[in-house]
């Protein structure tokens, strides 16, 4: 006799987990005839394939028994050292001690929020902010608290004393925002690690666009700053945008006491990143490889973000405003009050074009239904035209409505 099936008992953790709508999203458009302005993907012509396969090849060849191996939690002695290098050249004093190797920069936001965050702990957000940083902080159950922002990004003279009081951190992305497309100029970045260092306030700074500047001059890190304000600035970066985003690797440059916590949360987590990646990733950074490398990846994102803002300011209505980054990957727009970006949505992928609405980024502040995301570094400019074009169509009829 068949028993009856036994019910599944999940945690209340599991329970309140969600769906990226990004994630889901991208499932539409993985049917040819879409045009997908949705997913925050880098383009694959900038992916050095050669030269990371002649990585692997040599280390495989040369150092094969070390690199299939187990390996130290903290991450490749060398590529450390390479990260706090890196640092330095940007104007952070680094020691490669406080340099944790991930499996991705998306890992190292799981590892904070389970560093900082207890239930109802209080953590400062931009409004609107990176939905998977959201997604991977809400699984600690915070109180989210927005902190405002304008056209230039997130306000720090919106963080006073009441606001930081137990806030166990501020997350914020000030090179080319996801999703906004924003850079916060060097100003706002000082008054913010000063506000920050003034109330023990801890900042996260995720930057995995800041070398795709193809407009303007280079700022100082947070980091950079910080250190020199007194405050404490835990920074992720990834070479997702720099390289290939397959190659799951990032790291996280924080004060030794932070690093040491995190490697006791990533030994019951993954033990290790995986040692072959550390040390191809690390070869094909050889000889300045980058300095080669990132200019070509940077002229074809400023050429694609040309032809979809070009064909923005002939096809959009004057109801309608957006960013003009100078770097990065995103577009933020913002339509006339009243306009829903999810029901319009549901039309435009009818005429198969995606994008992203607004909604999902915020946290802590009712959500501004009437923006949306746009990416275009992954559609040929004759889909660019052609879909922003739709787009625009759509947008005047909900106008008219």
């Amino acid at each position: 006799m068949d028993m009856p099936a036994r019910p599944r008992v999940f945690s209340q953790r599991a329970q309140k987990l969600t769906s990226s709508t990004i994630r889901e999203i991208l499932k539409i458009t993985e049917r040819p005839e879409v045009i997908s302005f949705a997913g925050g993907l880098p383009s694959p012509q900038g992916f050095p394939i050669a030269r990371i396969r002649a990585a692997f090849d040599d280390v495989l060849d040369a150092r094969g028994d070390t690199a299939l191996q187990y390996g130290p939690t903290e991450g490749y002695a060398p590529l450390r050292a390479w990260v706090a290098e890196d640092m330095r050249r940007h104007g952070a004093q680094v020691t490669a001690d406080e340099v944790l190797i991930v499996s991705g920069s998306q890992q190292a936001l799981d590892m904070l929020g389970k560093l900082f965050i207890d239930p109802g702990s209080r953590v400062l957000v931009e409004a609107p902010s990176y939905l998977g940083a959201l997604q991977s902080f809400s699984l600690c159950e915070p109180e989210f608290v927005a902190v405002p922002t304008d056209g230039r990004g997130l306000v720090p003279e919106a963080i006073d004393e009441a606001l930081a009081a137990g806030a166990r951190f501020i997350y914020a992305l000030p090179n080319f925002h996801n999703p906004t497309g924003l850079t916060l100029d060097l100003a706002r970045r000082q008054a913010l690690v000063e506000r920050c260092a003034r109330f023990g306030l801890p900042i996260i700074e995720d930057d995995p666009y800041g070398e795709l500047r193809y407009a303007g001059e280079p700022l100082p890190s947070l980091l950079g700053l910080g250190r020199a304000a007194g405050a404490t600035v835990v920074r992720l970066g990834t070479f997702s945008k720099v390289l290939a985003p397959g190659l799951r690797l990032g790291y996280v440059v924080a004060p030794r006491d932070i690093i040491a916590k995190l490697v006791q949360i990533k030994q019951a987590t993954d033990l290790h990143t995986a040692t072959v990646t550390q040390m191809a990733v690390h070869e094909a950074l050889r000889d300045d490889f980058l300095a080669e490398h990132l200019p070509k990846v940077r002229a074809l994102y400023r050429r694609q973000c040309g032809y979809m803002l070009e064909a923005m300011s002939e096809h959009f209505p004057d109801t309608a405003r957006w960013t003009r980054p100078e770097g990065g990957m995103f577009i933020w727009v913002t339509l006339a009050a009243g306009i829903d970006t999810g029901r319009l949505l549901q039309e435009a992928i009818a005429r198969n074009v995606a994008f992203v609405p607004g909604a999902p980024f915020f946290a802590g502040v009712e959500p501004q239904a009437n923006t949306l995301r746009l990416s275009f570094v992954t559609v040929p400019e004759p889909r660019i035209r052609a879909g922003i074009a739709v787009l625009g169509e759509l947008i005047r009829r909900a106008d008219a409505a």
